[in-house]
């Protein structure tokens, strides 16, 4: 932070932060816009080092340094009185800047303004930044303070009270402190309440869910990996259904989260932030929640004999089912261990599975809307339900693309966040070293899916009945919190083990739940090597 004279410091109150250098934009089509714009204020401020001539308008702050008169055509003069313009809807905080003793805390001589600002970066990262508009006058500045204030204000669609619920057992054991050391600062300079709880056990999540006051809050924010996602999306979507007075027996059309769901990465793949932001990095998150972007995600129902089981995004049957049940029996081991430990030991123990899938293929002419407002998927009474059989060494059924180091391109790259569709991936039987080829492949920039024994559809709908159970008894009751037996088959749902000895049923909703995420451009090719195989 920047050093006054000796005995004291310059800070920004409540700030919590290192100031930066000032975020210069020059775009001179946006200078044409602001022109146009209904100009608010207009005063002289320093930035950096010199008097600024700035201009705020409905939508951008321009600033433009004050220059003696130079004659027409100097380019030095030009170059030097370049305007610079930020975008309003990037700032997220305002605050004023004193200079205070050490032993002062709120008072001091006034400086000027602080904004604080949210900064695209390279590879979909988002980095707050600060701009500093210094003036010594406390009439000038609050005037201007207020009208930021005001602008802040306008912006309806961001938070001002989260709930937050932190994983202390994500991955390494870190996401209390990531939360306290990067989280909560940016959100208290934001100026957003939160209440926390800390979950003591698997499912504590769901069960506060279900019973916890929302009605103050603008949204929901899980630090953890992506099971603890789940499980809050899971949570929130069930109290959807009760609120709006329906069973959890043949849902058709489920009514969608009240509240929107913001996730800190703090797990071990991190695969719904690799899908929502680009990069599971912690600041990029947050700034997401406090800007209030907001990103309609598809979610699946699963279910057996008409029986909800759980909400989720992703699901995998055979070998990746096989694989968590592994891992979760020697959770003992730390989390990177125990993933390798569980793949080599189920590519040792590989074997098909036989079973049935049926499913309904997607229709790409119908938009995801228009499948809203037309109700409930007439699954019953489709003659376009298409069947298969045999063995098969893995199932994978995803409505988003579960970007993660491992698989840069995704596991179903084809899939969005919310297209309306669903990603049905089969692998059938096959030797095992194609089948290792195939899964190295996902962290390639070689096509996975270019095996002879691997199918691909874009589905609404999938049954998957295995034949070989080896007695056929029913699964006892309870959704997610089925224990393992030996007559049920391992799922792996969003990294939650789910046992089940019949058929499942996967149902997509369309936009079923709301996540804190922007628009995610198209992710580069990265070089990364799976570490697994």
């Amino acid at each position: 932070m920047p050093r006054g004279r000796r005995g004291s410091r310059v800070s920004v109150l409540e700030a919590g932060g290192e100031e930066e250098a000032p975020p210069a934009r020059s775009q001179c089509p946006q200078q044409t816009q602001a022109a146009e714009e209904q100009i608010l204020l207009r005063g002289i401020f320093e930035i950096g080092r010199g008097s600024c001539d700035v201009v705020l308008s409905e939508r951008t702050l321009s600033w433009r340094p004050i220059q003696p008169e130079r004659p027409a055509g100097d380019v030095e003069c030009d170059l030097l009185c370049k305007e610079e313009i930020i975008e309003l809807k990037d700032i997220f905080s305002v605050k004023l800047k004193r200079r205070c003793s050490v032993t002062q805390r709120r008072s001091g001589t006034l400086l000027g303004i602080t904004l604080f600002i949210c900064l695209k970066k390279e590879q979909n990262k988002l980095k707050d930044s600060t701009l500093d508009l210094i003036n010594l006058s406390e009439d000038y500045c609050d005037i201007w303070f207020r009208q930021f204030k005001e602008i802040l204000a306008g912006f309806s669609n961001r938070p001002k009270s989260l709930k937050i619920l932190l994983n202390p057992q994500s991955h390494k054991k870190e996401a209390v402190q990531v939360y306290y050391e990067k989280v909560e600062p940016l959100l208290k300079l934001a100026g957003i309440k939160t209440d926390i709880t800390i979950t003591e056990y698997k499912w504590h999540a769901l069960s506060l869910l279900q019973e916890c006051e929302l009605q103050g809050f603008d949204g929901v924010v899980c630090v953890g990996g992506d099971g603890s996602a789940s499980e809050v999306a899971h949570g929130l979507l069930l109290r959807a259904q009760k609120s709006a007075g329906m069973e959890t027996d043949h849902i058709l059309t489920p009514a969608r989260a009240q509240l929107p769901l913001g996730f800190i990465p703090a797990g071990s793949t991190n695969i719904l932030a690799h899908s929502l932001y680009g990069i599971p990095h912690v600041v990029t998150a947050t700034l997401h929640i406090i800007m209030g972007h907001i990103q309609p995600v598809d979610v699946c129902t699963f279910s057996t004999r008409g029986k909800l089981l759980r909400f989720g995004f992703t699901a995998m049957f055979g070998f990746g089912g096989r694989t968590l049940a592994l891992a979760e029996k020697h959770r003992w081991m730390s989390p990177n261990q125990r993933r390798d430990f569980a793949v080599i030991k189920a590519l040792a123990k590989l074997k098909p599975e036989n079973c049935t899938i049926s499913f309904l293929p997607a229709n790409s002419s119908q938009d995801v809307l228009e499948k809203q407002v037309q109700g409930p998927p007439k699954s019953d009474s489709s003659d376009q339900w298409q069947m298969i059989q045999g063995q098969f060494f893995n199932v994978s059924i995803m409505a988003i693309p579960c970007l993660c180091s491992a698989a840069p391109a995704g596991l179903a790259p084809n899939t969005r966040l919310n297209n309306g569709s669903m990603a049905l991936i089969i692998a059938r039987n096959t030797t095992r070293p194609e089948f290792i080829k195939h899964l190295k492949r996902y962290a390639s920039v070689k096509n996975q899916f270019s095996f002879p024994f691997v199918e691909t559809y874009t589905v609404e709908e999938v049954k998957v009945h295995p034949r070989n159970n080896p007695n056929g008894h029913n699964q006892e009751e309870g959704g997610p919190h089925e224990t393992a037996s030996e007559s049920s088959f391992p799922w792996n749902v969003d990294g939650d083990l789910m046992e089940v000895a019949t058929e499942v049923h996967v149902r997509l909703h369309p936009r079923l739940i709301n996540l804190y995420g922007g628009n995610l451009e198209e992710v580069n090719d990265s070089n990364v090597t799976c570490n697994c195989l």
